[in-house]
């Protein structure tokens, strides 16, 4: 495989839900004396954080992964954020925001926390930011998170843009895909932004889309489940490769089924939530061979995550995913700010120590918010989905760049 060259877009330098059975547990992570009435103070010296993460939904598979990154770094720290005992309120971000406004008014108004962490979607993210700015309370997103918000006050996110994952991935295919590619994704605001950072920067590379009018084949969401229609599609088009966006049981749903199709030798290329996680471990070997783009791969090899990796496997016998290094991050980022805020910790002290965070040592690499955007600064890599001892992971293929 030919090297990617280089192009120019913002700092971008191209460089070379029933999937777990039974019911998910989720637990509070340490426990103290309750803060006081003061909006997210704290007299008693415990902390509360907010996490709103899918328990229910189409997501919800993904709960544990975002819990368990963001446990991974308290257990570590001895339970606390800094020097404070942390006390973690969860609640369910469920499909979209209909579930988690409710779901985040309720952290700030009832239990006053002094940050909210998680949210999986951009459109969970949307509805949100004007919840969070409206009340001074820093949300730090580690997931999804839409292209553009006019005003990130008190956002952040330890993730990435919607878009990034196919802006990143859209040079390499380009270079290596000799012929059209066939652009495919669910119909909300989330596969919105993913597709079009692929298509948007294909097209300015000169790569066609095998779509026959040129524009992304939209899926009804969360409806589809079916998605052997559009393969027939995609065989008629003649695309020499796919590029998509799913995740959770669609995600499943669309891998099982591609490999089951006629479509199944023409080279599928994603973003990375197509494998990640518990969907690969659903997906089975229906996802050798798929190429993915993402922010982490739990075969980096780096101390930041050899460290990471071992502590992570160790408790939950299982690697680490994208979302759980973010949210490990996300814990990180806290712990620095409270420290930073010094005896006065308030939602807006926090906030204020948030960005001023600087470089974070993390397991995907050092990263740091971009100060406009409040998103990280941070590589990306091309992964395949391959056999790694007795079990299949993301499995590093190349740096892909360097986004934000």
């Amino acid at each position: 495989m030919t090297p990617a060259s280089p192009i120019s877009r913002r700092s971008f330098r191209v460089t070379s839900a029933g999937l777990l059975a039974g019911a998910l547990a989720f637990t509070a992570a340490c426990s103290g004396s309750a803060a006081d009435d003061k909006k997210g103070g704290s007299s008693s010296g415990t902390i509360k954080i907010g996490l709103t993460i899918p328990l229910t939904g189409v997501y919800s598979a993904l709960g544990p992964d975002l819990q368990n990154g963001f446990q991974t770094y308290l257990d570590q720290h001895g339970g606390k954020l800094g020097g404070h005992k942390i006390e973690l309120v969860i609640t369910d971000e469920g499909d979209g925001p209909q579930t988690s406004v409710p779901s985040v008014t309720k952290l700030i108004k009832q239990d006053k926390v002094t940050a909210v962490v998680g949210l999986t979607n951009a459109a969970t993210v949307a509805a949100n930011v004007q919840v969070v700015n409206d009340n001074k309370v820093p949300m730090i997103g580690a997931v999804g998170r839409p292209g553009k918000i006019d005003k990130p006050d008190y956002v952040w996110h330890t993730s990435y843009l919607s878009e990034e994952p196919g802006v990143a991935a859209a040079p390499y295919i380009k270079e290596n895909v000799a012929g059209t590619v066939y652009a495919i994704g669910p119909e909300y605001q989330g596969g919105f932004d993913q597709l079009r950072g692929f298509t948007e920067t294909f097209d300015k590379l000169g790569g066609k889309l095998a779509n026959p009018d040129g524009k992304t084949k939209w899926t009804p969401f969360p409806a589809t489940t079916n998605f052997q229609p559009y393969f027939t599609e995609i065989k008629n088009s003649g695309a020499k490769a796919v590029y998509t966006f799913y995740a959770g049981t669609a995600a499943v749903n669309f891998v099982k089924q591609y490999k089951q199709s006629d479509v199944k030798d023409i080279p599928l290329y994603a973003a990375g939530f197509l494998t990640e996680g518990a969907v690969l471990g659903a997906e089975g070997d229906a996802a050798k061979g798929v190429f993915t783009s993402l922010n982490y791969t739990p075969t980096l090899d780096i101390p930041a995550n050899r460290s990471f990796v071992a502590a992570y496997q160790g408790k939950y016998n299982a690697l680490p995913t994208m979302m759980s290094a973010t949210m490990y991050d996300a814990a990180a980022v806290l712990d620095k700010a409270i420290a930073a805020a010094g005896d006065k910790v308030t939602p807006e002290t926090v906030n204020a120590a948030i960005a001023k965070t600087g470089k974070v040592d993390s397991p995907r690499g050092s990263w740091e918010f971009n100060p406009s955007t409040h998103a990280p600064v941070q590589k990306w890599y091309l992964r395949e989905v391959k056999q790694d001892g007795t079990a299949l992971s993301n499995v590093m293929v190349r740096e892909l760049g360097t986004l934000g």
